[in-house]
């Protein structure tokens, strides 16, 4: 039996591990890459292995950069199951959707560019600019009202003039077939995956419904057991439960671990000061009479945000600010959230549950739906706070308030999430910290998004204990406080720093470690 890494093998997106014997193919997430465009869209379109091979997925919790790729795999004669908690299989659906509708949005718009681009060329002649009417004449025919693309008029231009056609990675009629192959599961519960081989899940704290997989199959008369973190949580942080840290007998003894390693070199500050430094943030930012701007993930980190702000207020910690959670998507995975109140920890049901309130209900906060809605947001002058997706600035409702508020130094952008390499929040964070670090001595630094380029007047704020990822210290509970026995320890899910880091720090541990490529198998004997 071997391990092979076909994603998040030295880098953090991307996850996709494949676990093959002589009888059964597993695979162990089906992830998006995500950064750099060009690079993370051929890495995307194509899978490193024919689907009709796998004989079912094993999804360790709903986020994209684990998630994403599922449709690529379920259009491509995959005829097994995916196979997850209830609560990933609730939440999938929305990110799913939501992954697909982004496709088909980006690939729309780069046609229009494309047609938009090739008519002006064809319109103008002896190299002179085209007149305002010839410009708004080719946005009448391209657009319909209120700047929604002729997607129809748009393709047939393109077909008539043999131009260069985007197509989504997938559709939202993919995505929904995709959707048809999820089977939910409850945590301990023994699952037939393959021929003699059975995955159970394990609380891994990260998301709601997020799991640790204890894999074991039957191979030359003798029991293998591979454990694959997926994603893991920080211990302590409010509403779900901590990873676990006690397995079942049959499950303890591993072959083989599987362990992310986002942040295997770093400590993040304890969770305890992670709401008084929130706090503290709002405050500042209220005294210059600024807002708060938060790039979130839809999934987890919202609800996170949502109930340390409404603790905060009923403490009477901070001014009570207007809060507007502007992602549709958010405010759908929040009512999953909702849905399934048996993953809270026991401090929800005492702080909420018990005295009647919903924790992600308050009077300050309002869901925002609608375009009209946000765009009017956007243009909001007095202090609030906006939490909007996606995390990473790469997409979605966020670039257009960054658009409207980073040039203004009252305002904070607050970052509570991991920044993936070659994102805009990664380039965001970093000339952020260092632009603080001068003084904020002479011009601002500059970033440029949406076609344009913006002076990054705003204070750039990170607070680390906000991460759904374990910290080194966390990373190693698992190792050392566990009842697991391991023999061999596969280390993905991070950059190449981060990654070599943690292997060194289980070495000290005693522990044979490997830290895989793109593409190399470990081999279990």
């Amino acid at each position: 039996m071997h391990v092979t890494s076909y994603g998040a093998a030295r880098e953090v997106t991307g996850s996709m591990h494949l676990i093959s014997n002589e009888q059964d193919k597993i695979l162990l997430d089906c992830g998006m890459f995500q950064g750099r465009r060009k690079e993370s869209d051929r890495k995307n379109r194509q899978l490193a292995f024919d689907p009709r091979i796998i004989t079912n997925l094993i999804l360790s919790h709903a986020h994209i950069d684990h998630s994403g790729r599922i449709p690529v795999l379920t259009k491509e004669a995959f005829h097994g199951r995916v196979i997850c908690t209830r609560a990933t299989a609730a939440a999938s659906e929305y990110l799913l959707l939501d992954s697909a509708h982004i496709q088909e949005s980006d690939a729309f718009y780069l046609n229009y560019k494309t047609v938009r681009a090739f008519l002006y060329k064809m319109k103008s002649s002896n190299k002179k600019e085209l007149t305002n009417r010839q410009v708004k004449e080719i946005k009448t025919l391209l657009k319909k009202e209120r700047n929604e693309l002729n997607v129809d008029v748009i393709n047939d231009l393109l077909r008539q003039y043999h131009l260069e056609s985007i197509q989504p990675l997938y559709t939202t009629e993919e995505a929904k077939q995709a959707l048809t192959f999820f089977d939910g599961y409850p945590y301990k519960e023994q699952i037939t995956v393959g021929q003699d081989m059975t995955c159970t899940f394990y609380e891994a704290g990260h998301i709601l419904g997020s799991a640790f997989t204890i894999l074991k199959a039957r191979e030359n008369g003798r029991t293998i057991r591979i454990g694959y973190t997926g994603d893991m949580g920080r211990f302590g942080k409010p509403i779900i439960k901590d990873p676990t840290l006690q397995f079942d007998e049959e499950d303890r003894e591993l072959d083989l671990l599987i362990t992310e390693s986002t942040y295997g070199n770093r400590d993040h500050e304890p969770v305890k000061d992670i709401k008084s430094h929130l706090g503290e943030v709002i405050n500042e930012t209220f005294e210059r009479g600024g807002s708060v701007v938060i790039p979130s993930f839809a999934f987890g980190r919202t609800q996170e945000l949502v109930y340390q702000l409404h603790e905060l207020y009923n403490e009477k910690a901070v001014p009570r600010l207007p809060v507007y959670v502007d992602s549709p998507l958010a405010t759908n995975l929040t009512k999953v959230f909702g849905e399934h109140p048996e993953l809270y920890d026991k401090d929800t049901h005492v702080s909420f549950l018990q005295k009647g309130q919903n924790p992600f209900s308050f009077p300050q906060i309002t869901f925002v739906e609608s375009v009209e809605d946000s765009m009017a947001l956007m243009r909001e002058n007095k202090p609030h706070i906006v939490i909007a997706s996606s995390g990473m600035c790469e997409a979605g409702r966020i670039l257009h308030h960054l658009r409207y508020k980073i040039h203004n130094p009252r305002n904070t952008i607050l970052v509570v999430g991991y920044m993936a390499e070659n994102t805009l929040g990664r380039r965001i964070l970093e000339l952020g910290k260092a632009y603080e670090k001068s003084g904020r001595q002479g011009p601002a630094p500059e970033v440029k998004f949406l076609n344009k380029v913006y002076p990054l007047q705003a204070r750039v704020v990170e607070l680390g204990g906000f991460s759904a990822h374990a910290d080194k210290n966390e990373l190693l509970r698992l190792i050392k406080d566990s009842n697991l026995k391991i023999r061999k320890v596969s280390v993905v899910h991070g950059e190449e720093e981060q990654a070599q880091a943690y292997a060194e720090h289980l070495r000290s541990e005693g522990l044979q470690v490997v830290v895989p490529y793109a593409g190399e198998a470990v081999q279990i004997k």
